[in-house]
């Protein structure tokens, strides 16, 4: 587990983190959100002792990270790929982490296959694409078998295997009862990903629950009808209480009520039903709508057509398959 109590942190007269307090509990995946600005990376930084916050502590598993003899036996954690020494091998870049904690030498070989990376193992870094990189950093994370794992945009440059890959690599993990926190700008992957999520703005807390709850606390969720007995229907509707819209598109938009009591309504009154659907927001809707007084920089549309992509500036990808997540061997 992870605790935060009070922690702040000023830049000069910046506030980057406010007073932030919140835990990490084990068994999830715990989505970490904010806009650019929000204090994020500075928060993680400072979980991670590379930091000092002016004020308020973190604890992992009730210590303090530098009280930690070998931390990669305790948290492991992705927060810059680019950290590798490009002049050392993939094996060489993990051996060297493995003999400062005390690692055995056979992890290695065996993250390097969890990621992916064996037919490239005696490859020097510096020549290995962004997805790559990334695999190499998340076995690194995973190179002291920890209870506890952070990822900083763990996806960026992962092709789709990857992608789906890392996404079940989390899920594993918090299953077997590891504390996985994860930050990532792409809501779409966090919806498919999160158990729950702490959501920060401006350096302060803004949310701490389920993913769930987020975006029912923080979005309209209503009941979409269409039918050929549209005037019908919309008269049934208002006769039972319930607040009834037609939408531009010509559906009626019913909020405060389930699709079984409206199911149930139109059958009473022998009303045919084209379309009964529940219609609840994105993640992306509701982050949108409660980080909306938070977000530090707008841009602004200018109203021209945005330039066509550059040749050749395409997402790199990984380039290389990767196994499913087995769990950890005794004694690894």
């Amino acid at each position: 587990m992870i605790e935060l109590e009070g922690l702040t942190k000023h830049f000069g007269s910046k506030v980057a983190v406010d007073h932030l307090s919140f835990k990490v509990r084990p068994g999830v995946v715990t989505g970490f959100l904010g806009p650019n600005g929000a204090g994020k990376s500075t928060t993680m930084r400072m979980m991670l002792d590379l930091d000092n916050p002016t004020s308020g502590t973190v604890r992992i598993d009730g210590r303090h990270y530098r009280e930690l003899e070998e931390p990669l036996k305790y948290i492991g954690a992705l927060l810059d790929a680019k950290a590798m020494h490009g002049g050392r091998s993939a094996y060489n870049n993990l051996l060297c982490l493995a003999q400062a904690n005390r690692i055995p030498r056979s992890r290695v070989a065996e993250v390097l296959d969890v990621v992916g990376l064996t037919p490239v193992a005696r490859k020097k870094s510096k020549g290995f694409s962004m997805g790559m990189g990334q695999r190499l950093g998340i076995a690194s994370a995973l190179l002291g078998d920890p209870e506890i794992l952070m990822f900083d945009e763990p996806v960026n440059g992962l092709d789709p295997e990857g992608i789906h890959w890392i996404r079940n690599l989390m899920k594993a993990l918090a299953q077997e009862g590891r504390t996985i926190f994860v930050s990532s700008h792409l809501m779409s992957e966090m919806a498919l990903t999160a158990d729950h999520l702490i959501v920060i703005g401006q350096g302060k807390l803004l949310a701490d629950t389920s993913m769930a709850d987020f975006i029912q606390q923080n979005s309209r969720s209503y009941v979409r009808l269409r039918s050929p007995q549209q005037e019908e229907l919309r008269d049934a509707v208002h006769r039972a209480g319930m607040t009834v819209v037609e939408s531009d598109n010509g559906t009626l938009e019913v909020d405060g009520a389930s699709t079984e009591q409206l199911g149930e309504l139109a059958a009473e009154h022998r009303i045919v039903l084209h379309e009964l659907s529940a219609q609840r927001a994105s993640l992306e809707e509701a982050f949108m709508q409660m980080t909306a007084g938070a977000v530090e920089y707008h841009a602004h549309s200018t109203g021209a057509a945005a330039p066509p992509p550059s040749p050749g500036l395409g997402t790199p990808s990984s380039g290389h398959g990767a196994p499913q997540w087995a769990p950890r061997k005794e004694g690894a």
